[in-house]
C-alpha cells in the first residue's frame, strides 16, 4: 500500500513541478523505480528466509539467536547460546518423545508440535514377576510399526504445517521469475499561471512516456536459481523433520509394547502368587505352616493384582500418548491394538564404519546443509549481478506542442532515451562480501554437522552392541539360574522344610532378574530405532 502511494506522490511531484524538463521528470521516475525495485527485492528475501522450518541453511539467517549489544530480547535464548542447538545437543529418546529441551523457532513463528509425552509410571517394586511362555505379538490385524509411519506422515500436525513450506517456496521461485511491467508516465511541461500571449510568449506541451525496465545481466534468472535451491533446502528440511517425529513415533509406540509386555508379565506372575496362595491352605490344612504364612501368602496374591491394575493403567496412559501421535480419538486410544514384540530376531547390523558413511550420504539434516552451501554460492551470484541495476528504455509514442497562444500550428512529436547506471562505483559490494562469509560460515557449519553425525551414529551403534550384549547375558547364565533358585526354594516350602520368607527372600531376587531382563529387552528394541534415526534410514525392522 505504501509503495502506491509512494509512485502516486513520485506523479504528482512530477506534474507539480512545470519547470522542469520532460528528460528530468523522466529521470526522476526511473531514480523512484531503482529505489522501489531494490525494496520489494529486500522484502522478497528476507520473506523466504522466515519459515516454520527455521533459518534455512545458507539463506545467510544469523547462527546466532541474539546479536551482543543489541535491543533484542534474551529471554528466549538457551545456555551456552548457539552451541546448545539441537543439532549439537545430545538428546535421549525420552527427551526427544517429550519435546523437552528443543530450541524455539528462530524466527519466534508459532507451531504446531507434539503436546510433551507425560511420564509413564515405573514398574512397581512389589509383586511377583514371571516370564510368559510364549512370545505374543498382538493381533494380526494390529496396528505394525510401518502402518503407524505411514499413518504419521499423513495426519500429524506438526508435519502437515512444515509440509506447506513446500508450497511456500514454489510461490517464491514464481515470484522470483516475475519480469517487471513497462509504467506510463504523462506529463504536462510548461503550463503557466494564467496563458501565454505575444506579450507574454511561451509554449506548453503535453506527452505520454512508457517506460521499461530490462535486466541485461539477468539478474532474473539468477533470482529464479536462488529461489530454486532455497525450495530444495526446505524439502531436506522437512525430510529432517519427518525422521525426527518418526523417532517421536519409535518411542511412543516401544512404550505401548513395553506396557503391554509389563501387563503380561503381570499376569502371569499372579498366576504363579494364586497357585502359592494354594499351596499355603494346603499346607495350612495339614497343619504344616501356621495361618501367618497363609496370611502372608494372601497378601502377595493381592498384592500381584495391584502390580496388575497399575500396569492396565499405564497400558492406557501409553495408549493415548501413542494417539497423539497418530491424531486417533481418545475414545478410539482404548481399542488401539499394535502388532510388535519387544523381542526382535533380526541380523547384526553392517559394521560401523559402513554406518558412518552411510549416515554422512542420507541424513537429511546433512543433506539440507550441503544444498545450503549451493544455495549461499547462488545467492553470491546474485549480489554480484545485483551490483549493476537495470537499464531503462523511455519510449515517448506522442508527445503535443501547443504553438496556439503564439498563432503558429501545433506539433506532435514522439521520442526514445534510455537511462544507464555508469558503474564507477560497486554500490553492492558489502551484500557481496556477506554473501561470500555466508558460504565459509555454511561449510563450517556442515563439517561441525558431519562430526556430529558420525559421533551419533558411533553412540548407537555402542549402545546397541552393549544392550544386546546384557539381553545375551541374562538369557543365558542369569535368569536360568535365578529362576532354578527360586523353584528349589519353592519346593522346600512345598514339603515344609523352608519358611515362606525364605520363599520370598528368593521370589524377590528372581523379580530383579526378570525386571532386568525385561528391562534389557526395551532397551535393546529402543536400540536398534535410535540406530535407524542415527543413520537417517532404516536398518532394523
Amino acid at each position: 500500500m505504501r509503495r502506491r502511494y509512494y509512485v502516486r506522490g513520485c506523479l504528482a511531484v512530477a506534474l507539480l513541478l512545470s519547470g522542469a524538463t520532460k528528460a528530468r521528470a523522466q529521470a526522476m521516475l526511473a531514480d523512484d523505480i531503482i529505489i522501489l525495485s531494490k525494496g520489494q527485492r529486500e522484502q522478497e528475501k528476507a520473506k523466504s528466509s522466515n519459515t516454520h522450518l527455521g533459518n534455512i541453511p545458507g539463506s545467510g539467517g544469523q547462527a546466532f539467536r541474539t546479536n551482543p549489544g543489541s535491543g533484542e530480547s534474551r529471554l528466549g535464548e538457551p545456555q551456552g547460546g548457539a552451541a546448545s542447538s539441537p543439532t549439537m545437543r545430545q538428546r535421549d529418546v525420552l527427551t526427544a518423545a517429550s519435546g523437552a529441551g528443543t530450541a524455539p523457532s528462530p524466527n519466534g513463528a508459532a507451531r504446531i508440535t507434539t503436546p510433551a509425552l507425560a511420564p509413564l509410571p515405573a514398574l512397581p517394586l512389589y509383586g511377583q514377576l514371571e516370564v510368559p511362555d510364549q512370545v505374543d505379538e498382538g493381533p494380526a490385524n494390529g496396528l505394525t510399526l510401518d502402518d503407524a509411519i505411514a499413518r504419521l506422515s499423513q495426519v500429524n500436525y506438526g508435519l502437515r504445517t512444515k509440509f506447506q513450506e513446500i508450497p511456500k517456496a514454489d510461490a517464491d521461485i514464481l515470484s522470483a521469475g516475475l519480469r517487471a511491467n513497462p509504467l506510463v508516465f504523462a506529463s504536462a511541461d510548461s503550463v503557466p499561471y494564467g496563458g501565454y500571449s505575444q506579450q507574454r510568449p511561451g509554449e506548453n506541451s503535453y506527452s505520454v512516456v512508457l517506460i521499461q525496465p530490462i535486466d541485461v545481466n539477468q539478474k532474473r534468472k539468477v533470482r529464479v536459481v536462488v529461489a530454486q535451491q532455497a525450495r530444495k533446502v526446505l524439502e531436506a528440511q522437512y525430510q529432517d523433520a519427518v525422521r525426527q517425529e518418526i523417532d517421536n513415533l519409535y518411542v511412543g509406540f516401544v512404550d505401548v509394547l513395553d506396557a503391554r509386555e509389563t501387563v503380561r508379565y503381570a499376569k502371569a506372575s499372579l498366576d504363579g502368587l494364586n497357585r502359592m496362595l494354594k499351596t499355603t491352605e494346603d499346607q495350612h490344612a495339614r497343619q504344616l505352616v501356621p495361618q501367618t504364612e497363609v496370611e502372608n501368602a494372601a497378601i502377595q496374591r493381592d498384592t500381584g493384582e495391584v502390580v496388575l491394575e497399575q500396569a492396565e493403567t499405564t497400558l492406557k496412559q501409553a495408549k493415548r500418548v501413542l494417539a497423539v501421535l497418530l491424531d486417533i480419538s481418545p475414545n478410539e486410544a482404548d481399542r488401539l491394538e499394535l502388532r510388535g514384540s519387544i523381542r526382535q530376531e533380526t541380523a547384526p547390523p553392517p559394521p560401523l564404519d559402513d554406518l558412518g558413511r552411510l549416515a554422512l550420504c542420507v541424513r537429511p539434516d546433512l543433506v539440507s546443509y550441503r544444498l545450503g552451501v549451493r544455495r549461499a554460492q547462488a545467492e553470491v551470484k546474485l549480489q554480484r549481478a545485483e551490483r549493476f541495476p537495470d537499464v531503462f528504455a523511455l519510449y515517448t509514442p506522442y508527445g503535443f506542442r501547443n504553438n496556439a497562444p503564439m498563432g503558429e500550428k501545433s506539433a506532435t512529436s514522439w521520442s526514445f532515451g534510455a537511462m544507464v547506471s555508469v558503474p564507477i562505483l560497486n554500490r553492492n559490494q558489502g551484500n557481496i562480501r556477506r554473501a561470500e562469509h555466508t558460504v565459509i560460515q555454511t561449510q563450517i557449519e556442515l563439517s561441525g554437522l558431519e562430526k556430529q553425525v558420525l559421533a551419533d551414529v558411533e553412540r548407537a551403534y555402542l549402545e546397541y552392541n552393549s544392550t544386546q550384549a546384557a539381553v545375551q547375558r541374562i538369557e543365558r547364565n542369569i535368569l536360568p539360574r535365578a529362576k532354578r533358585l527360586r523353584n528349589q526354594k519353592f519346593e522346600l516350602y512345598s514339603q515344609g522344610q523352608e519358611s515362606i520368607v525364605t520363599y520370598l527372600a528368593a521370589q524377590r531376587d528372581y523379580n530383579d532378574v526378570i525386571r532386568q531382563y525385561r528391562d534389557s529387552l526395551i532397551r535393546g528394541r529402543r536400540s536398534m530405532l535410535k540406530l535407524n534415526t542415527a543413520v537417517g534410514q532404516r536398518i532394523f525392522p
